[in-house]
């Protein structure tokens, strides 16, 4: 695949990523990769899944929101990153990396996104009828319920859930909105006002899910709880075709697995869209499920 680092302008900064391009012949479409939270382009499935989908014929378009990673600084010495991310300006900076895609005549990409990227891709395909499919990722619940679901499962607030939402809302009624608080799970670090935007302004993705017509994968691993990544209530709600595929021996992030879920993915989209399983019959018979028991490379026979 060709690759080529890019800038995509947007609100108040610009946007980095990769945009990956096929060589064997031109592209028969496009795939917008929203990456998880805190994490980036050149992470996770982001980096993964385009070396697959460039061989079914597609170019695809990984990028950094505003709240990539946990902390970061550009060019100068004010921090940025995802402790201070906030739901609007995530929406917003997909929309512009949409619409840079657009204007290199992919106006109707595929998009897959992966945990928080994966619900901010739910929010973004009802926004986005058009979408040919869906792809999440281990998408994470989303909506008012969230953060309570997360801190029991030993994230975030964990059990001090009153008291940190209760210093963040002092915090911002101070004005001191965009000072950074320390919490006792993963992220680990968050803005007052990021972290009560996390208890208010997500996307449900239960909610939305009537409104996604169109296919639809979504995947989880085995060692992931069903109430925190909702394959199957998704599944039910789903206004269009769903496929749910639950991968064993696989977590959160993949860890070892990521040809397991690449070749998932590859797979799905080459039944899903004929023409391009038409035009480059790569994963058909034993290479993809080889590849999804753990051994071999996805898309190779």
């Amino acid at each position: 695949m060709r690759t080529t680092l890019v800038t995509i302008p947007a609100e108040d900064v610009p946007l980095d990523g990769a945009f990956y391009e096929p060589v064997n012949g031109p592209a028969v479409g496009a795939a917008l990769l929203f990456h998880g939270n805190t994490m980036n382009f050149y992470t996770g499935a982001p980096r993964f899944l385009p070396p697959v989908l460039t061989e079914l014929g597609f170019a695809c378009l990984a990028f950094n929101r505003r709240g990539h990673d946990v902390l970061g600084t550009r060019a100068s010495r004010a921090a940025e990153g995802g402790a201070f991310q906030r739901t609007h300006e995530a929406i917003a900076d997909n929309r512009a990396a949409a619409a840079w895609l657009a204007k290199r005549g992919f106006a109707t990409p595929i998009v897959i996104g992966h945990s928080n990227g994966g619900m901010l891709a739910v929010r973004h395909v009802a926004d986005h009828p058009r979408t040919p499919a869906l792809v999440l990722l281990s998408a994470h619940c989303g909506g008012r319920t969230l953060v309570q679901r997360a801190s029991k499962a030993g994230l975030l607030a964990r059990d001090r859930l009153d008291e940190i939402t209760a210093q963040a809302r002092a915090m911002v009624a101070e004005g001191r909105g965009r000072e950074l608080m320390l919490l006792p799970g993963w992220w680990y670090v968050a803005t007052a006002e990021s972290f009560l935007d996390l208890l208010t302004e997500l996307p449900d993705v239960l909610e939305l899910a009537p409104r996604i017509a169109c296919p639809t994968l979504y995947v989880r691993g085995d060692q992931e709880p069903a109430d925190l990544y909702p394959a199957e209530e998704f599944k039910r709600r789903a206004g269009g075709p769903c496929t749910v595929e639950i991968v064993p021996l696989c977590d959160h992030f993949y860890v070892g697995r990521e040809h397991a879920v690449a070749a998932v993915v590859a797979a799905w989209l080459a039944l899903m869209l004929p023409r391009v399983g038409e035009a480059r019959p790569l994963l058909s018979g034993e290479g993809w499920r080889r590849s999804s028991r753990g051994g071999g490379e996805p898309g190779k026979r």
